[in-house]
């Protein structure tokens, strides 16, 4: 059984991070190994949680996990801290990132245009070190920005689904071009298009766009359900656009049900009924 080391949080409420990565790695035949970076007793948008940051133990992780002489064939993070985490996490790459594990970064580093309160410019620089190692980076638009530079209101300022898509795609190449990664910029909504949002695919030889149906909602966690199923689907075997298009499926059919329901946004979305899809 092919194993992944998932680094991240645990949130003990909003389905996001751990409590997302494992039951999808998992129910895709899948070991999942976590490296918790903090618990949580709800991810932050929560109007109250408690927060115990993990930060110091991923050395002692790496410490021994290099005793048990394991190895991964995937390596996934998320949420980061701060650079102190991301300097452990380089640490931790350099003796389990082999030519033969799969690096996912998911750089979470804000969302709708702005930054998240961790971040200054110490993390972007931190981040664009660690992105440069990732073989799959899987950035939001405004993610994608703080990457490359690219002006969010400008971007947003387009009046043309053509000219919107022309501006995200060359910001997704800047990237790709600077690491070498394929790039699944996530949450892409071209203007005039209220009930749709899509995923841009682009690597060295290939750019790929798909959209999916779109409520006007942001529920937490999707983020990390869209990248573990990608990470699942390639250690498959799948090429990463059939991973794309199975997240989109299975996430599709979540939302729904979860609006269905009037499910609040922060508590995430059901997924736990359509994990079947992913078998």
């Amino acid at each position: 059984m092919k194993k992944v080391a998932v680094i991240q949080d645990l949130s003990s409420f909003g389905k996001c991070s751990l409590t997302a990565a494992i039951p999808v790695l998992s129910v895709m035949g899948v070991q999942a190994c976590p490296l918790p970076t903090a618990v949580l007793s709800s991810q932050t948008e929560y109007p109250s949680y408690f927060c115990e940051d993990l930060t110091r133990i991923i050395p002692a992780f790496t410490n021994e996990w290099k005793k048990l002489d394991v190895s991964f064939d995937g390596i996934q993070t998320g949420y980061i801290t701060g650079k102190e985490e991301i300097h452990h996490i380089l640490d931790f790459l350099e003796h389990f990132h082999t030519s033969e594990t799969l690096l996912l970064v998911d750089p979470v580093l804000g969302d709708k245009g702005k930054a998240y309160d961790n971040f200054d410019a110490e993390l972007l620089k931190q981040m664009k070190v660690l992105v440069a190692q990732a073989d799959i980076i899987t950035p939001n638009i405004t993610e994608c920005c703080l990457l490359t530079g690219y002006d969010y209101d400008t971007l947003h300022s387009c009046t043309s689904e053509e000219d919107y898509l022309n501006i995200v795609e060359e910001a997704g190449k800047q990237l790709q071009n600077a690491t070498g990664a394929e790039i699944i910029i996530t949450g892409v909504h071209p203007p005039s298009k209220d009930h749709s949002v899509g995923n841009l695919y682009i690597s060295e030889n290939e750019t790929y766009y798909s959209s999916v149906p779109y409520n006007g909602k942001s529920y937490s966690g999707t983020g990390d359900l869209f990248a573990s199923v990608l990470m699942g689907g390639r250690m498959r075997g799948m090429k990463t656009e059939q991973a794309i298009q199975l997240a989109e499926e299975f996430l599709v059919a979540a939302i729904e049900d979860t609006a269905l329901q009037n499910t609040p946004m922060v508590a995430g979305v059901n997924f736990e009924t359509y994990l079947r899809m992913l078998l």
